[in-house]
């Protein structure tokens, strides 16, 4: 198996990330009049996702310095939908991962499935919101605005999201998903996110966005006059913001690892280019991507191997490593069941490549193309075979860092991968 020898190259993108988050943070907040909005002294229930989001700790501990800087008594609670195996526990637990408990937030964590009936939407959507927020004085929304796994559209995730679907924890997710089989998830969101602004218990948000290196690049507060509209404009820069693997075709790519840290469906479907209900290159101006082979699971997806079933290929070592009732839970709540069907899978890497590779048309394997990288929230850098340097010498933006590598693999017939962070800091 004579695979082309690998590239490392750095993609360039601009660095928007943010110096002094909690200072920044602290400003925007204080100039959002949200504190005005709640009588002095109330209770404000402070919604936080499942998302692996940079500096996620750092920021929401921000908003309840702020609140408690005005006077009023927060607490945070999980609004993440059927996450967490779908239970209390497994939902505080998300967080506390992430570093978010009482110890480190200053103020009481408060992990329920209960949900409080919010009416009907004109579309006939039942619409519902978490327990401890419905009965707080108010409620704030900490989350992250970003392109959706499933689907283009004006609004993707984001605070709209989160107020359906996260608020409406597992009782709404389940619903909202079956909805949307019919509507839409994006007329779903909207929707119900509309009819959860109708309870008046809506603050407003602290939209999160990204650079393509994943740093936190922007913080802005949006009130809840202005938010459908507000969000649509976050998503828009949000979008132009978009790292993508720097090639227009690649016979494999090769992922280190999958997980609901990393995206909703396991992996970017909009950098992957795959469809969480099978599809193959359904996204425009996204390379074309003939084979995927997934390496591992993320150690922080607790078991969750939603996305696995977008493989072509995946390790034995992935396998083994699933917890079918959190991924089942996920997988059929968002009604997306082609996310998790098990592709061939194989002990050991080199076998996965070796029965693979023949599979893209070519009749030799030095003239297939490959990526590699360890997930789709990091994009630079990236491995990519030898045989595309002449694309790579167009693209202004890539470097290549040092000389071409063989694919090497261990004794057990593993990768051994040039993306981990103690080889890389020896390369560059």
């Amino acid at each position: 198996m004579n695979l082309s020898r690998l590239l490392l190259v750095k993609q360039n993108f601009p660095d928007r990330s943010i110096g002094d988050i909690p200072a920044e943070a602290a400003r925007q907040l204080d100039a959002s009049g949200f504190a005005g909005r709640v009588r002095p002294g109330g209770r404000v229930a402070i919604g936080v996702g499942s998302r692996g989001i940079t500096n996620i700790a750092t920021i929401v501990r921000a908003v309840v310095d702020y609140c408690k800087a005005h006077g009023l008594k927060p607490h945070i609670f999980p609004a993440m939908g059927s996450h967490g195996a779908a239970t209390a526990e497994g939902q505080a637990d998300v967080l506390a991962h992430y570093g978010i408990h009482e110890a480190t937030m200053g103020c009481p964590v408060i992990s329920l499935l209960d949900v409080v009936p919010l009416g009907s939407t004109p579309e006939g959507i039942e619409a519902f919101m978490d327990r401890s927020a419905f009965e707080s004085d108010g409620v704030m929304l900490v989350g992250r605005v970003k392109w959706h796994t499933d689907y283009i559209g004006k609004i993707e995730s984001g605070l709209f999201k989160m107020m359906a679907i996260g608020l409406g924890k597992f009782a709404g997710a389940q619903r909202y998903h079956t909805h949307a089989f019919r509507l839409g998830l994006e007329n779903v969101i909207r929707s119900v996110g509309r009819q959860v602004l109708k309870s008046g218990k809506i603050l407003g948000g602290l939209a999160i966005l990204e650079d393509a290196y994943h740093n936190t690049a922007q913080l802005t507060p949006v009130p809840v006059e202005v938010m459908e509209k507000k969000e649509e404009d976050l998503l828009r820069l949000a979008k132009s913001w978009m790292g993508k693997i720097p090639a227009q075709h690649l016979d494999i790519l090769i992922l280190d690892e999958i997980g609901k840290n990393i995206s909703g469906a396991g992996m970017d479907t909009k950098v992957v280019n795959r469809g969480v209900h099978g599809q193959y290159n359904p996204w425009p101006d996204t390379p074309l991507i003939e084979r995927i082979f997934i390496r591992d699971l993320s150690s922080v997806s607790y078991g969750n191997a939603v996305g696995l079933g977008m493989a072509d290929v995946i390790s034995d070592r992935l396998y083994r490593k699933i917890d079918w009732t959190p991924t089942r839970i996920n997988s059929l709540t968002a009604s997306t069941p082609a996310a998790i069907r098990t592709p061939i899978h194989f002990p050991t890497d080199r076998e996965c490549l070796e029965k693979i590779w023949s599979t893209v048309g070519k009749f030799n394997a030095e003239d297939v193309t490959i990526g590699w990288i360890r997930n789709t929230l990091e994009l630079s850098p990236v491995l990519l075979s030898e045989n595309l340097l002449p694309e790579i010498r167009k693209n202004p933006i890539l470097e290549v860092v040092g000389t071409a590598q063989d694919i090497e693999f261990d004794a057990h017939g593993n990768l051994i991968s040039m993306l981990e962070p103690a080889v890389l800091a020896h390369v560059q």
